[in-house]
């Protein structure tokens, strides 16, 4: 016979309370059934843990040796379950999500405060990393969510949201490509261009666009990060080409930006998770906030 938690809740009861009476109200049971209960607690330990007359209830010395290791047990049984109510309720738990650098420094910050605000018992772990990466670490189940570049095949991948982000000159406030009325895609090719790094999904957009045009790039410096990009253009290595979106566009006052008007100028960022993989409720509802900002900002 298997101990289960109605028993030691039973026998914990009593000896608390030192009533078998008492204990069969306060647990809602009639006596008889408490009694069976302590009595198959009894039998599975093969030991006796009550001493019970007419008028008393006493434990025996096994009994008050188990006593502290039953009631531990019971109260890490009880906390375990609170905290797996509080994160089915989205209201405890850990979001563990991956996301391009320009998502990481623009509108993440403000949802994750949000969030704690509401929930300060929700932590994070935040991994910023290139849109390949971003799939590795998905496909490994290191993140839970991701938010990449890109194109993203649904044979791995189930895709939450889907947007576009256009993509941006940033080049000195006296460069001449700022007289113009359009920036097209003529006006970059001879240009020296300060580009992310190959794997990128930014650079895959422009080696992408110049390919179809039948030029290559004129790649003076790649960078992995974007600062790294702005601060090269600051430097005055050439101009460079970064999402609409990031942050990175407004950080030099002494520079400027402009939309590229051409259609193939913009990159495909989706929410994503691993195909099949249930979300934790923390993490959904994160997703719902991520999405609705997303939706405000996007220029559809």
């Amino acid at each position: 016979m298997d101990v289960n938690l109605r028993q030691l809740r039973a026998f914990l009861t009593v000896a608390e309370l030192k009533s078998f009476t008492r204990a069969a109200d306060l647990l809602h049971l009639s006596q008889p059934a408490l009694t069976v209960q302590i009595r198959n607690l009894e039998t599975a330990l093969g030991s006796k843990l009550l001493d019970r007359t007419s008028r008393l209830v006493e434990l025996t010395r096994i009994g008050r040796d188990l006593l502290p290791a039953f009631q531990r047990l019971l109260r890490d049984f009880d906390a375990t379950v609170t905290d797996v109510r509080e994160a089915g309720s989205g209201r405890r738990g850990i979001v563990r999500l991956a996301v391009l650098p320009s998502f990481a420094a623009s509108t993440l910050p403000g949802l994750i405060l949000a969030t704690r605000r509401r929930n300060p018992a929700v932590d994070f772990v935040v991994q910023d990393a290139i849109a390949g990466h971003i799939r590795t670490m998905l496909v490994s189940e290191q993140v839970d969510i991701g938010i990449t570049g890109g194109d993203v095949t649904t044979d791995e991948y189930d895709i939450l949201y889907e947007t576009t982000d256009r993509l941006c000159v940033i080049f000195p406030a006296r460069h001449l490509i700022g007289r113009k009325r359009k920036i097209l895609l003529a006006d970059l090719f001879d240009l020296p261009l300060v580009l992310t790094a190959v794997g990128t999904s930014v650079r895959a957009v422009v080696d992408a666009a110049f390919l179809a045009a039948g030029r290559l790039p004129n790649v003076t410096c790649s960078a992995n990060y974007m600062m790294t990009a702005v601060a090269m253009v600051r430097a005055g290595l050439g101009i460079t080409i970064l999402p609409q979106s990031g942050q990175e566009v407004r950080t030099a006052p002494e520079l400027r930006s402009r939309v590229i008007d051409e259609p193939a100028f913009a990159r495909r960022v989706t929410i994503v998770k691993k195909k099949n993989r249930t979300l934790p409720p923390v993490t959904a509802a994160f997703v719902e906030d991520c999405i609705a900002a997303m939706r405000l900002g996007s220029p559809d």
